[in-house]
Parts: structure tokens; C-alpha cells; sequence
């Protein structure tokens, strides 16, 4: 796919306030600091298109950016930001809640991974919970140009490994580095994909 021009479009502080769309909606989230924007600016090709911090739990809004004019990019909250208060960290948990479970334009939801780690429970708990939910995900591994490709798979595999004890099926995953632009090609293909089976599914009654 070539992303031919990427523009943001809205900001929304509620899941019920995001724009109606009809174009097919491809939301991205991760723990705190999992390289989200980087990843973003990456494969859309715009270096400022999210912007990108080195605090963590920077991210309090659902934001949406229009993709050659055919689908949205979202970007979601982080999670799992311990430093939030009480009050914070519901509010962000329901505002991610109601976007993930009520969005009907998500097509698929990325979850980030970062690859440098052994599995993390908190990522752990949010995939099952997606598939207790139904919703559909795929799995990307970020920051792999920080180890060495080796320890990179090795942790990759570790992760399916652990998912497969509680999955028969497990999600299609992608390995990516936002600055070795490791993966592009293969996400972007990937939803270049589903939109080609979004438009050629009947349109709903």
C-alpha cells in the first residue's frame, strides 16, 4: 500500500464523541511508552503526524487521522501507566472500554507489544479480554532494532508460546522498528487486505 497523504482529523475525549465514519477503522494500542506514535509516524510516513513524547501516559485522547482518504488510523490511549491517579486512570479505563467494545467502524484492533520484554501480565490480561470480547486484534512487536534479532525472536516466541496455553488460534502478529522501518510493508499490506474484504463484503441492511 502507499500512503499517498495522512491528516489528522479529530480529537475526541469520549468514545461517544468520535466522528461517525463509514470507512473502515484500524485502532492502535499498547502499554505506556510501547512506541505507538513512532510506529504511526512510521508507517504513514509523516514524521510529526503523532506526536511522540518520552514521558509516558502522554496520549489522553482517542485521535483519529484520515489515511488516503479510505480508512482511519486511531490512535488510542496507552494503558497500564501506574503514576495516574485513581480518578485518571477510570476515566481511561472507560473512555478505552467503550471505544474498544461499542466502536462499530473497528475493523481491527492493533495491540503493541514491546519486544525488548518477557511477557507482561497486563498485556497478557488486555488480549484475553479482547477475546472474551470478540474483538478483532492483531499483535505488533515494536522497538525490535533494540536487541539483537535473535533475542527479538526468542522473546516474540515466548510471547505466542504463552498466549497458545489459553488459545487454540493464535492472532496474525508483525515484528516492526519504527526506525529501521522494520515491518511496514507488511502491515500496511496486511490492511490493504481487509480493506479490499471490507469493500467487497454486502453492505449491511
Amino acid at each position: 500500500m502507499d500512503i499517498q497523504n495522512a491528516r489528522f482529523v479529530v480529537s475526541s475525549s469520549r468514545a461517544d464523541m468520535c466522528p461517525t465514519v463509514s470507512q473502515p477503522e484500524y485502532a492502535f494500542i499498547g502499554r505506556s511508552n510501547v512506541g505507538k506514535s513512532s510506529l504511526i509516524n512510521m508507517l504513514t510516513g509523516r514524521k510529526g503526524l503523532a506526536m511522540t513524547s518520552s514521558t509516558p501516559g502522554k496520549t489522553l485522547l482517542i485521535n483519529h487521522f484520515l489515511i488516503n482518504e479510505a480508512w482511519y488510523l486511531v490512535d488510542l490511549p496507552g494503558y497500564g501507566y501506574a503514576k495516574r491517579g485513581k480518578k485518571e486512570m477510570e476515566k481511561l479505563y472507560n473512555l478505552i472500554l467503550h471505544y474498544v467494545l461499542e466502536r462499530e467502524a473497528l475493523t481491527c484492533l492493533f495491540v503493541l507489544i514491546d519486544s525488548r520484554l518477557k511477557p507482561q501480565q497486563i498485556d497478557l490480561d488486555f488480549i484475553q479480554f479482547l477475546g472474551e470480547h470478540g474483538v478483532p486484534f492483531a499483535l505488533i512487536f515494536t522497538k525490535a532494532d533494540k536487541n539483537s534479532q535473535a533475542e527479538t525472536q526468542r522473546n516474540v516466541t515466548t510471547f505466542l508460546q504463552t498466549l497458545s496455553e489459553e488459545w487454540e488460534e493464535l492472532p496474525p502478529h508483525f515484528i516492526t522498528s519504527s526506525e529501521k522501518r522494520t515491518g511496514r510493508e507488511a502491515l500496511l499490506d496486511y490492511i490493504e487486505h481487509i480493506n479490499a474484504q471490507v469493500a467487497a463484503s454486502p453492505a449491511q441492511p
